[in-house]
């Protein structure tokens, strides 16, 4: 049988973004040749601040074009503190998910062995904290609309507009409820705030009861205000399965979701293309960390659990037990003291953990 090859867009941007994505594709490797069923081609784009500082741009203008020649985007984070955070992100990351129609951000939480959450009653338990957190990843606050009027007086005006469709919610809620059917638990919680923002939030509303009827008897559903959902993830953990939520609720409570995990190091997260027109991008939700870059000491866990899901995305099904046996091999290194990074409780370094992943990937991903 001919071994598969995937192309790989590879933008590792800023800060410890290029050490993890380094770290990621040493790993992805390692997988490839132990399994020896497919390999992976990657292509470096430097799209980083450094070389925006240096140029004044971070994409070409052909970039769609360049990233729709490969299966998958590997991203490693953005951000400076020489460039104003909007620019960054409106310059590279929201133009990508944008344009490669990547509607759906996928981020799972759960509780990898040698965490320490700071849940006490979750320590004996951690499979009360088993989570997938599917955020619209199109519209909301995010949709780039408003503007400033008189920005330079004192009498400035601002407005920011928050877009909400009918399709583009329909799309993300079928999305959640065909996740959380596949799930163990099969029960899907939204988060809304339409007490408040009459219009979107109720039509977000509107449309998740009517894509609900569905599936009546298939899927156990329930509302969350976001207020009250950041009481519920503390106190009541278990009580949750799936979350469905808008892209700015999503994008704060995922952040509080790898908090009670443990760390914010470990936390992965998909942007999509369900119809797979467009490749879709994966990268750890941690950032760019530029207190920390070049030190060597970056967390490369959640890179790690990113390419997990990239590779079985890019499987489409066939590579599932393939990237199973690949987070086995990453919660082996996690288990262990000697092999836990800083944020963890530990010591070691970022070339340390990629080490000892690689020597258990072959270890336990051999066919």
């Amino acid at each position: 049988m001919s071994k598969q090859t995937f192309k790989i867009a590879a933008i590792p941007g800023d800060g410890i973004g290029v050490d993890i994505t380094q770290a990621a594709i040493r790993v992805l490797d390692t997988l490839a040749h132990v399994n020896g069923t497919f390999s992976f081609e990657y292509t470096n784009f430097d799209w980083s601040s450094k070389a925006y500082l240096e140029r004044g741009w971070y994409m070409p203008p052909d970039w769609e074009e360049q990233l729709k020649k490969h299966d998958a985007i590997y991203f490693g984070a953005v951000g400076w503190p020489s460039v104003p955070d909007h620019i960054s992100l409106w310059q590279m990351i929201l133009p990508i998910r944008q344009r490669c129609n990547q509607y759906v951000n996928v981020r799972p939480t759960r509780i990898l062995k040698g965490t320490h959450p700071p849940l006490a009653q979750l320590q004996g338990k951690p499979s009360d904290l088993d989570w997938v957190i599917v955020r619209e990843n199109s519209e909301g606050e995010y949709a780039g609309q408003g503007g400033t009027t008189h920005g330079h007086e004192a009498n400035a005006v601002a407005t920011e507009l928050a877009i909400f469709t009918r399709v583009g919610i329909e799309r993300i809620m079928r999305f959640a409820f065909e996740t959380a059917k596949l799930r163990p638990r099969k029960k899907l919680t939204m988060v809304t705030k339409s007490n408040a923002q009459r219009h979107g939030m109720v039509l977000w509303d509107t449309v998740f009861y009517e894509v609900a009827k569905e599936y009546d008897g298939v899927v156990e559903y329930d509302k969350m205000l976001v207020d009250a959902m950041t009481v519920r993830m503390v106190n009541k953990p278990e009580s949750m399965d799936t979350i469905v939520a808008t892209n700015l609720h999503a994008d704060i409570l995922s952040d509080l979701a790898a908090a009670l995990a443990g760390s914010i190091g470990i936390a992965p997260s998909s942007n999509l293309d369900p119809t797979r027109s467009c490749p879709s991008m994966f990268e750890p939700i941690h950032g760019s960390a530029p207190d920390i870059a070049g030190k060597g000491i970056a967390n490369p866990v959640g890179a790690f659990w990113s390419a997990a899901e990239m590779v079985r995305w890019l499987g489409k099904g066939q590579l599932d037990e393939v990237a199973d046996k690949f987070m086995v091999a990453i919660e082996n290194v996690t288990g262990q003291p000697e092999t836990r990074t800083k944020d963890m409780g530990g010591s070691a370094n970022t070339e340390q953990v990629t080490e000892a992943v690689c020597k258990e990937i072959e270890k336990v991903c051999g066919r």
